[in-house]
């Protein structure tokens, strides 16, 4: 059963004759498909091709079937800035990719100087849509920024009544920008970490750091780091038979912290755009759509998928808005940011989700609180759930 939103473009499509076979409609792809951050960035690639595939199976854009052009940049900063490179000369009307913070930031001035749109799905790095004047900007985002995430988390953790934070964060570009965005976010509420502990990714053991953030005095542990160190952290807390909470971004709902910790993630809280439950039409087309798609019961990484699969038809949509052919990078730029039809996706409703002054899709009225319960995300809170029946809207 085809989706509302392909319905939709559907009937955005002209007949087109049988008798051309237009060339494809090359889109590019970047994130890291192999190494630490496969296990997000495999999910992001996977909602990109599903949407690639719904659209292609209507007709593709205006006759033109799409074709991805996937290149991996295994989390590795200087791989990352090759790719960007390479696509500069595939011929891509746009890019949609990184998942690494560290990664992303290392290559988005080649996006930029080459006036080539990127959409970042997943990395969500505050100074990665802000590095560039808006206006010239060619940097767009559909994850939701550590400077919305960050407040996000601290408001909750105050509101709970735990005012002595312990901040956990790597030491990659993702766990730097957390960091300062936490702490601003804390002396928003008057408040300073009682301790911070910083460490490299691929880290075994941190039983002294947390043996000095519980002699602190910490009542809750916030975690800013990408991969396994967030299991590392959690079973490290349970050896010292310490009751913190944890709590933290996005990355406390991926695989390598649920599954890598077993009972120790059980109760973790973390900011969430999206939880895989069928709460309505679109979300539940959705899941059941991927299952299929790809064989497998749960989305190890729902958010990642989500967000990616609406980062791809934003931009299809935005191309309808095109109507001289012209699919240079300053046109298409200039579609992003225009008006174009409301494209009802899966984690938001986009009536407009980028303009010439901001680039980010997302705002922090569409976060909900996610906890950790019987090894699977689901709603911290009763009245998020029911929220989440109807799919927000940009504020």
């Amino acid at each position: 059963m085809r989706t509302l939103a392909l319905l939709i473009f559907a009937a955005l499509l002209p007949l087109c004759s049988l008798a051309q076979s237009p060339p494809p409609l090359r889109i590019g792809v970047i994130g890291p498909f192999t190494g630490p951050s496969s296990d997000f960035g495999v999910h992001m690639l996977n909602g990109i091709k599903m949407a690639a595939d719904e659209v292609n199976a209507v007709g593709g854009y205006l006759g033109r079937q799409l074709e991805l052009v996937i290149k991996d940049d295994r989390a590795d900063p200087e791989t990352g800035l090759k790719l960007a490179t390479e696509m500069a000369s595939a011929n891509v009307v746009a890019t949609i990719g990184y998942c690494n913070t560290g990664v992303a930031a290392k290559s988005i001035d080649v996006f930029q100087a080459g006036k080539m749109p990127l959409i970042i799905p997943c990395a969500t790095g505050t100074g990665l849509t802000s590095r560039f004047p808006p206006r010239e900007s060619y940097i767009f985002r559909t994850s939701a920024r550590d400077s919305i995430q960050a407040p996000f988390i601290v408001n909750d953790i105050v509101s709970r009544g735990w005012d002595r934070v312990a901040v956990f964060a790597d030491t990659t570009g993702y766990g730097e920008a957390g960091l300062k965005d936490v702490e601003k976010a804390l002396a928003e509420h008057n408040l300073k970490p009682v301790h911070v502990a910083r460490f490299a990714t691929g880290v075994q053991d941190l039983s002294g750091e947390l043996r000095t953030a519980k002699a602190a005095g910490a009542n809750v542990i916030l975690n800013y780091t990408v991969g396994q160190e967030n299991a590392v952290i959690a079973r490290g807390r349970q050896a010292l038979n310490w009751k913190a909470p944890m709590v933290g971004a996005w990355t406390l709902s991926f695989p390598f912290f649920i599954d890598g910790a077993r009972e120790a993630a059980e109760g973790a809280l973390m900011a969430q755009t999206f939880i895989a439950e069928p709460s309505n039409e679109r979300r539940s087309s959705f899941l059941s759509g991927y299952a299929r798609r790809f064989n497998i019961k749960r989305i190890p990484v729902p958010m990642a998928a989500a967000q990616a699969y609406d980062a791809t038809y934003i931009l299809l949509y935005s191309l309808f808005g095109i109507r001289d052919g012209n699919l240079s990078g300053p046109a298409v730029k200039a579609a992003l940011e225009g008006k174009h039809r409301v494209y009802y996706g899966v984690v938001a409703t986009y009536e407009r989700p980028f303009s010439p002054d901001d680039k980010d899709a997302l705002t922090q009225s569409m976060l909900v609180m996610g906890v950790v319960k019987d090894g699977a995300v689901t709603f911290a809170y009763a009245q998020d759930a029911k929220r989440n029946l109807f799919v927000q809207r940009k504020l």
